[in-house]
Formats: structure tokens, sequence, C-alpha cells
């Protein structure tokens, strides 16, 4: 049956008007169909165009990032350098280590193209452990550089061979070669630890020399870098025997320092026992210096550190240091490094007056033993100022002679007006006081004077003895030497020669003679007044059986303007008077015990120091072989008694204690033990409970060499001598290269050259 449509229903028009809404809404998206297409062609042909037209720089971008992508560097590290001291022993060496880098985004774990969050959790997490379980490192640290957004980080730096094969063993294991990569790498080692601490310097954690010589001859050192790219799949493995371009790296050159190992030891040992006998708060330091060429030997400063851990402080507890802020402590750890024999600048006092004197003398302004030339009442009156003399009732009439013996702060007055302030500042210049020394090292001080027109008649006075300018040691050494040397200025030098590693070529560091400051006949008279000192007045305690001492003692009294600083406590030394090897000069900061002057806490210390390094150095005693002292002393039992208390019975019996127990403690074993027979200066180890660490060294070929030789050399390794017989070493019980503890007895059998006439 057919329904009919009445034209007057509404229902029906409705219907009607859908219909056509239908007819255009299909119209329009076809439209919008058409119209998304045609822009989009349109983009096609114009990014066609641009490509073909106008894309030649980021062409060359796509090829470069293509490369990229299908290669890998690898960084090769040069070899630093290897540092020696002037006789071939290592000071400081490189290892060849591994450092543990990771690539982020190869860690991802995809699953159809789509990163799998979970499962690349879980992967970074056992890779996490594993890092922690071997190497110790903090694992917030190390997920959050797996994690990370950058294309490398560093998970580990510097790891021994051996736990790096346990560590790719197991990432191959779990086939988690992708992403983490093992990248050659050295390491600085430090075979002495503390020695000479202050002149090696050290490196960080990126190699590059921070203090020292490392620092100062860093370029030398360190060489360049090489580099090894290599073909590498989607998962960044290498593809085997595919094509790889090797850059070698350039091993850095090797550095033969002038500091000799054994005179170090001896150095740094007497140096750290008048510090802590003298109770100096800031510590002190020494120099040794050969005054012909400018080599120095040893150059201390105490409190030292360990090379090997620059970042542990050792000039205070480290429970204090751990409250300090982390600039505080960053301020302590540059103090602690700080060479204060070269960066410091002090005020040198007496000792000083040796160079006032040699100007007197080189212009005709005083002779050496001229009666009655100068006249000490016990102060000098300058410009209504009363400048005191040690010698309150003072030393009246005196000879020049006589006045550097006694330290005569009004004679040298009195020679200072003779001088006169432009005569005074033209050998300051002509010694070096107003510049640096040259000597090899980062940070050389500079020093501090009145400018010349500002010079009045007290200040003057006052640097004529010594006070109220600054110089830094190594200055002083330099122009004392220059006293020892006929005259002549040498600029210090650290460096002996340097090796070429890759082309075995020696560079020889030139002997830098740089001007004549006073005559022969000057520095004759000089090092003749500098003996008397010693023989006769302040410089007693720095006499050595069997050789001739020179020497001057120096205390500075505190700035006004900076009381903290405290008195300035020093001895310098030439060693032997005539043909002189060694210009020596201690220094102690801040003593703080009664009789602080340098005569009585300096000038022994270098005396013990000058004891066995001038028989070491084979210069001749004016004592004959039969007449050095055999083992008399008979070590005692002190085990069960406190360290203060075996410290003053052993120095009494003239036996030297060495431990690094505080004095409150017990000792509870001595080496060597009771009953054993020592020679005078014999060491006697002593160890307690807390403090038991045993340090072995090599026992040296003492074949050949004199009881004396033999003695100082092994008295700078702390060890003992037993001899028996006259003349030369013909053998040792225990051979040379063997390691012994230290305070080990070494006994040798001596016998009489035989001369030609008796064959």
């Amino acid at each position: 049956m057919t329904k009919k449509i009445s034209p007057h229903n509404k229902n029906n028009k409705l219907k009607i008007v859908s219909k056509n809404e239908n007819i255009k809404s299909s119209a329009m998206r076809l439209k919008t169909i058409v119209i998304t297409v045609l822009l989009l062609f349109m983009i096609l042909i114009g990014r066609i165009v641009y490509i073909e037209f106008f894309y030649t720089v980021d062409g060359k971008k796509l090829k470069e990032k293509a490369y990229l992508q299908s290669t890998q560097n690898k960084i090769l590290t040069a070899k630093r350098g290897t540092i020696f001291d002037r006789n071939g022993k290592t000071l400081a060496l490189s290892a060849d280590v591994d450092t543990i880098t990771v690539n982020p985004a190869y860690l991802k774990v995809k699953k159809n193209a789509v990163v799998d969050q979970v499962a690349t959790n879980e992967k970074i997490a056992k890779i996490a452990d594993k890092i922690v379980e071997l190497f110790g490192a903090d694992k917030d640290t190390i997920i959050n550089k797996l994690k990370s957004n950058k294309p490398t980080e560093t998970l580990v730096s510097k790891v021994e061979k051996t736990k790096i094969d346990e560590l790719t063993k197991w990432l191959k294991e779990n086939k988690y070669t992708s992403g983490i990569n093992i990248d050659p790498d050295t390491k600085r080692y430090y075979p002495y630890n503390n020695l000479a601490s202050h002149v090696i310097g050290f490196v960080g954690s990126d190699n590059q020399g921070l203090e020292g010589i490392e620092n100062r001859y860093d370029v030398t050192l360190r060489g360049k870098e090489g580099r090894l790219t290599t073909a590498v799949d989607v998962t960044r493995d290498e593809i085997p025997d595919n094509h790889q371009e090797y850059i070698a790296p350039e091993n850095g050159s090797n550095v033969y320092l002038t500091i000799d190992s054994n005179i170090q030891i001896i150095a740094e040992k007497y140096l750290k026992q008048a510090v802590e006998e003298s109770k100096s708060e800031k510590g002190g330091n020494v120099i040794i210096m050969n005054p012909t060429n400018g080599d120095i030997l040893a150059m201390a400063t105490y409190p030292d550190y360990n090379l090997n851990t620059p970042m542990t402080i050792t000039t205070m507890k480290q429970d204090e240091y751990n409250k300090l802020s982390t600039q505080e402590q960053t301020n302590k750890l540059y103090q602690m490094w700080r060479n204060r024999a070269v960066v410091d600048t002090y005020e040198p006092g007496s000792t000083f007056k040796t160079i006032t004197a040699a100007i007197a003398l080189e212009e005709n302004l005083a002779k050496t033993d001229t009666p009655g030339d100068f006249n000490c009442i016990g102060y000098e009156e300058i410009a209504n100022t009363k400048i005191r003399c040690t010698a309150v009732a003072g030393h009246g009439k005196e000879t020049l002679r006589q006045a550097l013996e006694n330290s005569c702060n009004p004679a040298l007055m009195q020679l200072g007006r003779r001088i006169g302030a432009e005569k005074f500042y033209k050998y300051l210049k002509a010694f070096g006081m107003f510049e640096s020394t040259g000597i090899d090292l980062p940070s050389e001080g500079n020093s501090t004077f009145w400018p010349e027109n500002k010079v009045g008649p007290i200040e003057l006075a006052t640097m004529s003895f010594g006070q109220r300018f600054k110089i830094t040691p190594i200055q002083m050494v330099r122009a004392a030497s220059a006293l020892a040397n006929n005259g002549e200025l040498v600029t210090p030098r650290l460096v002996k020669q340097i090796e070429n590693t890759n082309t075995g070529t020696i560079t020889e560091t030139k002997i830098d003679n740089v001007r004549k400051v006073v005559s022969k006949e000057t520095s004759d008279k000089i090092r003749d007044m500098m003996h008397s000192v010693v023989e006769n007045g302040g410089g007693r305690n720095a006499q050595v059986k069997g050789y001739e001492i020179g020497g001057k003692t120096g205390t500075s009294e505190a700035d006004p303007n900076h009381p903290e600083e405290g008195y300035v406590s020093s001895f310098l030394a030439i060693a032997p008077v005539e043909n002189t090897k060694l210009t020596v000069l201690l220094t102690l900061y801040k003593p703080q015990v009664k009789n602080h002057y340098g005569g009585h806490i300096a000038a022994p210390a270098v005396a013990q120091m000058l004891s066995e390094i001038l028989p070491y150095l084979n210069i001749p005693s004016n004592i004959s072989t039969d007449n050095v002292q055999s083992a008399n002393i008979t070590v005692p039992n002190v085990t069960n008694k406190k360290i203060s208390d075996v410290k003053k019975q052993l120095k009494e019996l003239k036996l030297q204690p060495d431990t690094k127990a505080p004095d409150d403690e017990i000792v509870k074993e001595q080496v060597p033990p009771s009953g054993t027979k020592l020679m005078e200066n014999g060491i006697v180890k002593l160890y307690t409970n807390e403090y038991n660490t045993r340090v072995s060294k090599e026992v040296p070929n003492l074949k050949g060499k004199t009881l004396q030789q033999a003695k100082a050399e092994l008295e700078s390794r702390n060890l003992n001598i037993s001899a028996e017989g006259t003349g030369i070493i013909i053998s040792q019980e225990i051979t040379s290269g063997k390691q012994v503890d230290e305070g080990t007895v070494i006994r040798v059998k001596l016998q009489e050259k035989i001369s030609n006439s008796q064959h």
C-alpha cells in the first residue's frame, strides 16, 4: 500500500530540509580534503625545490650527522711525563687506568620502536647497583647520570684494571654492551707521599697540574691527546674489521729536578723536629741551595701534605675542618698547599746583616777588624727614638766581626748611616731584592720595601738590621749565595733537564749567572766573619764536627701593625766556609717557646742537617775515619712509658726518637730493641696501639763508602748503622735492595785501603 505525502504536513517539510543540509556538508568535507591535499602537495614541492636549490650547507650537516651516528670517537689520553729527582729516583709517575662513561640515550629499552620505561628503569637500577658494588660510588648520583639527557656522562674516573675486567664481564653476561664505555686513562701516583710536596705539587682529576712543578711545567709534562675513530652499528657496538682512524697521542716529557731526595728527606726530618720542639704555630720552611749553580737540593715547608690525597687537611684537626663552611675549607686547603719558601714574605731579621756588612765592605766604609769601629751602649737614638739592642747594658766598643758575632743592632744602624739610603738601595737592587728570583715555580711572592724617597733615618736604621721590610726566603737564599759564590748572583733552579719521551732528546737547563754584586775579596771577608759567628758568636749551635761552617742567626720581632704574626726565628748557613757548596736557610714562624731566638731553636736543626748532608755529598771532613764515633750508646727499654717521657730520655742519651704518636700515648714497641748499640743520633722508632704503622725502606749499597758517608745515607732513610773496623766498607750484613723497617740496624765491615807500595 502506497503512503501519500501531504504537502501541508510539517514533518514532511523538515525531512526535506535535513536532506539538503547533508548534501551541503558532504560538499564542504570534500572541499576541505581537496584543499588540504593541495596544500600538502605544495609544501612537498616547495621542500623539494628548497633542498634542490638552497639546502647545500644543511645537506653537508646531514652528512656529518649521519657520519657521527655511524662512528664513535675515543679520546686517547697522553701519558703524563715522569718527575725524577737529580739521581733518577721517581717522584711522580702516571699509571694506566680506565674511566667509565655512559651514553644515556643508548640505555633505553625499546619495544616496537617505543621506549619501555619500566624495562629501562630496571636496567638502569641493575647497572647502578653494580657500579656501586665495584667502585663504592653514590647510588643516587650514578642513577641521575644514567638517566641524564646529556650525550655523555662520566660515571667513575681513574679505576684499576682488575675491577674494570669484572665490570666488563658482567656487562657482557647481561648483554648491556651498548652505552657503557670503558675509556683508557691515566692516574698520577706519588711514591713518596709527602716528600717534597710543596715542590712537586699535584694534578687534578683532569690530569692538569694544579701546584708546584706539576703546574709550572704542565704543558711539558702533559703531552697531546690522540683519537681513535671507529665504525659502530645502530646499538653503538663497534663493527669488527672495519676502517679505523687512529691519531696517536704524544706522551709528555720527563722532568728531572735538581732536588736530591736523600737531602730532601734529611731536611724534612729536622725541619719537622724544629717546628715541633719550638712549638712554631705557623710552621716553618727550609731551603738548601748550591750557590755556584743555583741548584735547589732541598726545599720543604712544614706542615706538608700527602700528594696522593691533597684534599685531606693536615694543618688542623679533621673534625674542626668539617665544621667550616665550604669557602673556609677551600681557603684552608690553599693555605696548606702554599710553598711558603717561595710565595710568602717575611722580615729576615739579623740574617740580613750579612748583606749590610757586605755593602759597607764593598764601599770601603768599614773593615772587618778595626778596634772600636762601633760603639754599643744598649741602644741607638735616632730622630728622638731609642732603638734598643738585645744586650741591655750594651756591647761597648766593637769591630765589625764582633758586631756580627754579637748580632748587635746599634752597630749595624751606625753602619747603615755610613752607607746612606741611596747606596743602600743601589745594592738592594743588585742583590735582587726588587725582582723575582726567576725560580721555576708558580706564584713567586713580591718583596715590600719603603720607596727610596720615603726612607728617613729611622727607616734606614731598622732596614740595616733586617726589619720593617719583607722579602721571600728564596730571595734571602739567593742574595746570601752571592756572598758565598765570590759575589756572583745566580738564578735558583729546580729543573735540571727535560727528556722528550717521543724523541729521546734531552734539554739541559742552563745555569743563569745574573750579575756580579760584590767582589771576591768582599765575599771572602763575609764568609770568614760568618765562620766567626759560628765559632765564637751566636751561631755556636750550628757547629758540625769536622767541618767549618759559616752562619748568621736571625730573630725578627712582630710587625707592630700585625702582632698576631709573632716572632720569626731563622738561621742562615754556608758550608763549608772555603769552596762553599751549600747555602741553607731555615725559618720558623711564631715559635711559642721562651727562648725563641734563631741561634737557639733554628741553628741546632741546621747543624743536624749538615752533619748528615756534608758526608753524603762526599765533602771531605778534617776528622779521620779512625776518629768516627763507634756504636757505644745502649738503647734502653722504653716500652710501657709515655711518649713524652721516652722522648726526653732518648734525647738525653743523644738518640733520636721517631714517632707520629702524641705525647700522652704509651709506647708498646720499639725498633731497635733494648740492648742494641747505636751511634750518636741513632734513630729509635716508637709505636703505640693507635700509631703502629710500619714504614719499610730499601737498604742502599754501602760498599766502598766511608763510615761517615754510609751513616749519612742510612740516616736519611731512618736506618741505623753498626760498624766493625776502619777504612772503607767492604761488606754489609743486610744486602742492598732489601726492604727493612725504619730503625733497623745495618751492620757493616770496614777495611783500610791497601796502597800500591804494599803489593
